[in-house]
Parts: structure tokens; sequence; C-alpha cells
């Protein structure tokens, strides 16, 4: 979405281009899901937006309100102790909602004295006291029966006598066989404060090791923890259970009916004979999630060897619905109505084939041309495991018209190419592009461009999320060879993108994320490139608060001709100011050059602020911009929107 400022723009080999005024451009997909009746959410594809937070509220039978202190004793200098007491209690938590009666109230500070001694626990210290008076009377002397009502609203006072903090003494960790370990939690050794988590911690931790050497049923088989109350001392004495060394076993599926269960426990990729780890276990069962097909997923080995020493693997699935249909609409002020509209199969040939019909038309109501009209329809096929279960086979025919400001084209373009998972967070993927276009831009009218192109790509991705990422970075480096039949130009186009993503704070209420991308072409000047691929620059997803690729080298008309290389870079930092609403301040900076290294062009700046809406299936995003230096012909300022952050 963005709002402009410009002038009209003819060109004799662009042909009449569009008066863009100052204008709204509001875009908006809805998939067959409206609401029935009036309501303050709105639901978009089967989400409710703009809800109250709010739970409804249940009603309480016969409520009792009552007030809560809690003191420590004994020194506790930053509080820390205190604080990590008031977390546990649910008395403190929850002092504002009142509780069903007066058994309610004896329940919960029942099972606050629990809570409160296991945070002293964690607290490494072990000899600590806590009391819990109820209206003056210790709780272990009410009767549960106890009547309190009448104290409405009823004291209660919370007294913890934490103790001396314990360090730890002797650790031994040895297993039944005599062998000795080490633990690599850091916490667990003499001399360090005695937390109960830093012990729980390291016993996971050891039977983790255990599992990735190959014994899938390590147990931690015995735990002897002595305090020496006199010294303040914690001796740890943890014995080891590995179990057998065992290579997995065959697979078996359960909850398949559509898709072929032969085909799912190959997807699987754990193959009968190979060393038992846990990793295996979790890296099928994303591998099977990622096939689209089913609505849950589990991966597990058997709880005990079959007969002959191997672990058998147990595929558990439940299949979702395989066929979708959509429908969307939009509509811009300035380009006019437009609808598009999509079917689909995940499974088409039981073996997860996905295959999805699309089409989409613009520009209704801003023209009444055919030849000036945006329209789009496509038929994609997909088919996983075709090179081992890491792999994929895509597919792709397409046929387009579009008009942006920079050039028209019509096109007929097929595409298959491989995806290869060469990690957990790495993949490769190569194939052929071949693309018959006619196009009309700066240089030309009427162009007929055959172009066939081998895209080679790589990308490195540990984001925790793709629509929202928190933490992690995402590498992307492209290397595509082309040769332009009728014209005879050869050339390679080259591009990198990196973003990275950090939260300065636990909440991650405050992250911090940057974008670089650089690319450039080389081998062909530019009026022999096709006009849709040269690089431009300016919009949404690139430099906001200017027009879509209008950033660049223009011609005599000022229509944008596009260039060989281009550089762009973007800085934002992600603030949360409730669960679901967010503001994004930013700065965006590109430069499209008519060369292939970025010279004769200078940067172009961009800033704004944007707002966030947080749904389920992402952010929702508006982001308003203003050029910070502007030209003649560069709008006043953009507004743009979408779903998931700007990168």
């Amino acid at each position: 979405m963005m709002m402009r400022d410009a002038q009209d723009k003819t060109s004799e080999a662009r042909g009449r281009v569009r008066l863009r005024s100052l204008s709204a451009v509001l875009a908006l997909g809805l998939l067959v899901a409206l609401p029935s009746s009036p309501a303050a959410a709105f639901e978009i594809f089967g989400f409710k937006l703009f809800e109250s937070d709010e739970p409804t509220a249940i009603e309480i039978a016969d409520p009792l309100s009552y007030t809560v202190t809690l003191d420590v004793e004994g020194p506790d200098p930053n509080g820390e102790l205190k604080a990590d007491l008031e977390a546990a209690s649910q008395l403190v938590r929850a002092a504002e909602d009142p509780v069903p009666g007066s058994i309610g109230l004896i329940q919960r500070a029942n099972s606050d004295f629990e809570q409160l001694v296991a945070a002293l626990y964690e607290n490494g210290r072990y000899a600590g006291e806590v009391r819990i008076l109820l209206n003056g009377q210790p709780l272990a002397d009410l009767a549960p029966d106890a009547d309190l009502k009448s104290a409405e609203p009823v004291p209660v006072r919370i007294l913890v006598m934490p103790g001396k903090a314990f360090r730890f003494g002797n650790i031994v960790i040895r297993d039944s066989a005599g062998e000795t370990y080490v633990s690599s939690v850091q916490g667990l050794s003499t001399g360090e404060l005695a937390r109960s988590t830093v012990i729980l911690d390291a016993e996971r931790t050891l039977v983790r090791e255990l599992e990735r050497g190959g014994h899938p049923f390590a147990e931690v088989a015995g735990r002897d923890i002595v305090a020496d109350h006199a010294r303040g001392i914690l001796d740890v004495a943890l014995m080891l259970e590995p179990g057998p060394v065992a290579p997995f076993g065959e697979t078996a599926v359960d909850g398949a009916e559509s898709v072929n269960s032969a085909f799912i426990a190959r997807m699987t990729g754990v193959p009968e004979g190979e060393q038992y780890t846990p990793e295996s276990l979790a890296a099928a069962e994303k591998r099977l999630r990622a096939l689209d097909v089913f609505s849950s997923v589990t991966v597990r080995g058997a709880d005990s060897l079959s007969p002959d020493g191997t672990v058998p693997v147990q595929v558990t699935v439940s299949e979702r619905k395989h066929r979708f249909l959509g429908i969307g609409a939009t509509y811009s002020s300035t380009d006019g109505g437009g609808m598009e509209a999509y079917w689909g199969h995940r499974n088409l040939f039981g073996r997860a084939e996905k295959l999805r019909i699309e089409g989409s038309v613009g520009s209704l109501g801003a023209t009444t041309e055919a030849k000036d009209m945006t329209w789009r329809g496509a038929v994609l096929f997909e088919k996983p495991g075709v090179l081992g279960p890491a792999s994929k086979f895509t597919s792709r025919l397409e046929i387009a018209q579009e008009n942006p400001d920079a050039f028209r084209r019509f096109s007929v373009e097929g595409a298959v190419g491989i995806t290869y998972e060469l990690t957990e967070t790495q993949t490769v993927s190569a194939g052929i592009d071949v693309e018959y276009a006619r196009l009309t831009d700066s240089f030309n009218v009427d162009r007929e461009t055959i172009t066939v192109a081998l895209p080679l790509e790589y990308v490195r991705d540990t984001r925790d999320n793709e629509l929202n990422p928190t933490t992690g970075t995402r590498l992307a480096l492209l290397l595509e060879p082309a040769h332009e039949i009728n014209a005879g130009a050869t050339f390679v186009k080259l591009r990198a993108e990196a973003s990275a993503y950090r939260a300065l704070d636990d909440q991650k209420r405050f992250v911090v994320a940057g974008r670089v991308a650089a690319g450039s072409i080389y081998g062909a000047d530019l009026a022999a490139i096709p006009a849709n691929r040269r690089f431009y620059a300016g919009g949404g997803g690139s430099v906001r608060g200017y027009g879509y690729q209008d950033i660049g080298p223009v011609n005599a008309a000022g229509i944008p001709t596009g260039g060989r290389s281009v550089l762009e870079t973007s800085a934002e930092l992600r603030i949360g100011i409730t669960e679901t609403i967010g503001i994004v301040p930013f700065v965006d900076a590109g430069l499209v050059s008519a060369s292939e290294d970025f010279s004769g062009s200078e940067f172009k700046l961009g800033a704004g602020l944007g707002l966030r809406y947080r749904t389920p299936f992402g952010p929702l995003r508006i982001d308003v911009a203003v050029p910070l230096n502007k030209g003649p012909l560069d709008p006043d300022y953009g507004i743009y929107a979408g779903i998931g952050q700007a990168f």
C-alpha cells in the first residue's frame, strides 16, 4: 500500500502512462471467511482480529476475597529472593481474583506452600521454613472445612525464613558399570550455589548425551542428595543406567489413510540399521510436518528393543483435508480493483504431491484497455522425495501480463527445479527457467525475447520464525546464468541478501533487525537485458517512502530504466507495546546503477514508523515512510501494508 504525489509521465517507447495523483492504495485478501453477525472482532483466514485479550469471565460460586502480604526474614539485598517467591505464589499473583469460598482459599494456600518450598530449593535454601497464616491462624491448624467468610477480605500473611544458602560439596556421577562422568551443566561443581534446578538440568543433560551416543533407554537410576546443615553443604551422587547401544529398526506407520504408508516411512529418513539418536527422530518429525498433508505428526522410538536388538520407530499421523480453495479481492484507488482465486490438492497421487492452480486479475475499473490490465495464471506442481527424503522437485507454468512504471510485459514462463536440504538450516536449489516475453520499456517497443536461465541458489536460515523472527539470521546467495536467444545476449546475475535479528530482552519485546542486499549483472549492456530481469528498487519490500521500482536511472521522460547493480539496506527496532500491538521505527537506503559496479548513482534514503498487529498467522503490517532525499518525481510519502514483517 502506498500514497504518492507524482507528475504525468509520457514516453514514445513506453506508451501511455497512467496519471499518479495523491491517493491511497488498499489491498486485502479474504479466504472465504466473513463474519456472520455484527461483532467487535473481524474474522479473516479463519482467525478473529481486534478481539479483546481478556478471557470470558467465569462466574465463581460463593466468591471470597482476601489480602496478602509476603515477608522474607533476614537479608535479601537485591530483593531477588522475595521476587522469586512472589512469582511462585499464586496467592500473590492472583490476589485480585476471588476464590470459591473458604475451601478455595485453603486449597490455594496449600498449593502455595509446596510452590514456595520449591522456590527456596531453586535458590539453594534447604533449611528454610514457610508459614502461611489465614486470618492469623496457621494453615496447618485449620480444618479443611474451616469458615473464613466472617473475616472477608481475609488477611493472608506469608512468612518465609529462608535460612542459609547451601553450596555444592562432593559431586559424584557414575553408571552401573562404575564409569564416572563429568557434568557439562554450568553450576554443578563444588563451591557453587546448590540450586535444585542445576541438579535437574544436569540429569536431563546427562541422559540426553547418552542418548546421542546411541543409548535409547538411558536414565537416571538413582539420586543420593545429602544436606549438611551445619556446614551448609549439599553432596550430590547420581547413578546412571545407560542401557544398551542400539540401531534403529523397522519403521511402522499408524493413522495413514490416503497417504502411502511406505512413502511416509521412507520420508522419515531414518534408515534401518543406523545408530539411534534422538536428533534423527526430531528431524524425521519435522520433515513429515513439512509435507503439509498432516494435521499432527509424532515420531518416537519404541519403549523396548525388538528381538533382533534394534529400536523400532513408530510414526503416528493424522491427515488433514487435502483439497483447498481460496478467493481474494484487492482494491486500489489508482490501479482499480482486483480478484484472485486458487484451487489446490496436497496429496494428488498419494505421496504428498502438491498441485496448485491460481489466477488473478487487476486494474478493474482503472482501465478499459486489455493491454493495460494486470493478470496472471499459473499451475504449480511439487513432488517431495525424488532424490531421497531431503529433496523436492518443483515445477511452474505461468502466463502473465503486468504494467508497472518501468515496463510493460506479456510472458509465458516454464520452470523446473530440485531443492535439496543439506542440513536442518541449509538448502540448495537448481533448475532451468525458460521464458517468452513481449516487452515495452525505455529502450524498446514490443520487443520479443526468449530467455533461458539456470538459477542456482543457496539459503542458510536460522530464524526462529519466518513471518516474525526475533533471533537468528538468513543468508541467500543466487547465481543465475542466462541467455536471451533472439538478441544473442548472455549475462550472469549475482545476488546476495543477508538479514539478522536479535532480541534485546528476555521477553523479546525489543528486537533489532537489519538487512543488506546487493546484486550485479555481468556480460551484457543494459538495453540488451530483458527489462523484467534488470534490478529495481523502491517500494514496500525495498526502500520505503519511494515509488515501486522508481529508484535508479531514468530516461529523458523520467521513466525508470532499471539497472545492472543494486544495493539495499534496512534497519528496524521492533517494539512490542502490548501482547498484540507493536511499533517499528525504521530506516531504509538503496541505489540502482546502470553499471555493474554500483557507480554513477546515489543512495536514496527513507525513514518512517510502522504499526504491527499480531495474529496467529503472522503480524499485520502498516508502514508509513517519507523520502529523506526526495527527487522531483518522488512521492511525498508512502503507506505500505502486508502480512509478516518487512523482512
